[in-house]
């Protein structure tokens, strides 16, 4: 068999994947998933087009939605995906599955410099945890976790834990999202639908007259001076994310770094740099000096679950002594 390797980062509205050839990651060919009734009809066609160099030997997928047993479904699309059946639909030697914020841990040890933009910090610890957070469709959290030369990914559901507020105004915002939704999770501030229930539930306390603005619309009002609510919304969401990203470096002592993904931050860093993110990272009383020097960046580069993907099955390798494990 060859050695090659296919990889697929695979959500609810596109599907990407790419071939790993002699430990390269090839080009990122993206695919809409509403355009195939199933995720092998999807990787047929992908295959179709690079078959120059043989079929692959081995697959890595990760997904967004929950993984249990190898097997999967995405939480956006009827796919239902199962390692087992593409492993013996392709005549692969193992077909993996990963959760999507699984595969960004693993990237963290990959990434470059002129990959990130700092948010602050002087020097990560070597060999420490190193945690990634992602607002984005969704709110995603996972460590990477070096374990002494045998690495792991920590995969949390930290989205969906509680929201936390700091500040008397935070509190007045979250008693306003309560009354709509009871629980407040981090997820219902902490991403693209976050920033709208953000927005109207500081109209409410403001007694704002506001337009009715999505997510997009919000950054960019708040960006060019256009909206007070959305600049305030903004802001926000800037200082909520750094709570709760100094919680999750606590709780993991990730003194490895922080690296905020997510398909939202990379969009206005600077923003992001001004904000209090930092200060409300940093604010947690006797522990302020622990947090101080930790760095955290902002990723930038695109496509990085590739990366995570790679590092996965190359990491599975060493561990099983030469094949990959199942």
């Amino acid at each position: 068999m060859s050695d090659r390797v296919l990889l697929g980062d695979i959500g609810g509205t596109n599907a990407r994947f790419a071939l790993l050839d002699d430990g390269v990651v090839g080009e990122v060919e993206h695919l809409k998933v509403a355009d195939f009734a199933t995720i092998a009809d999807a990787i047929t066609a992908f295959l179709s087009r690079h078959a120059e160099g043989g079929a692959p030997s081995a697959a890595v997928l990760d997904i967004a939605g929950p993984i249990e047993r190898n097997r999967g479904m995405l939480t956006n699309s009827t796919w239902a995906i199962d390692g087992a059946e593409l492993a013996a639909q392709f005549n692969l030697r193992s077909a993996k599955l990963l959760n999507d914020f699984e595969a960004v841990g693993w990237s963290l040890p990959a990434l470059r410099p002129d990959d990130l933009y700092p948010l602050g910090g002087s020097a990560a610890v070597a060999g420490a945890p190193m945690l990634v957070i992602g607002p984005g469709t969704g709110f995603g959290a996972a460590c990477y976790l070096p374990g002494g030369g045998r690495p792991t990914v920590a995969v949390t559901e930290a989205g969906h834990a509680t929201l936390p507020a700091t500040t008397a105004r935070e509190a007045a915002v979250l008693a306003k999202m309560r009354e709509h939704f009871g629980h407040v999770s981090i997820e219902r501030a902490l991403s693209g639908r976050g920033l709208e229930n953000v927005y109207h539930a500081i109209a409410a306390v403001d007694g704002a007259s506001v337009p009715k603005r999505d997510a997009a619309a919000i950054t960019s009002a708040a960006l060019d001076g256009g909206c007070a609510t959305s600049r305030a919304t903004l802001d926000m969401f800037c200082a909520w994310l750094g709570a709760v990203a100094g919680n999750l470096t606590l709780t993991f002592c990730a003194r490895g770094g922080v690296y905020i993904a997510g398909g939202i931050p990379p969009r206005f860093p600077d923003y992001f740099a001004k904000s209090d993110f930092r200060r409300q990272f940093e604010s947690k009383g006797r522990y302020d000096s622990y947090l101080r020097p930790i760095p955290v960046h902002i990723v930038t580069k695109p496509d990085i679950s590739f990366l995570g993907l790679k590092s996965f099955f190359e990491a599975s390798i060493t561990a099983s002594g030469g094949s990959p494990t199942h």
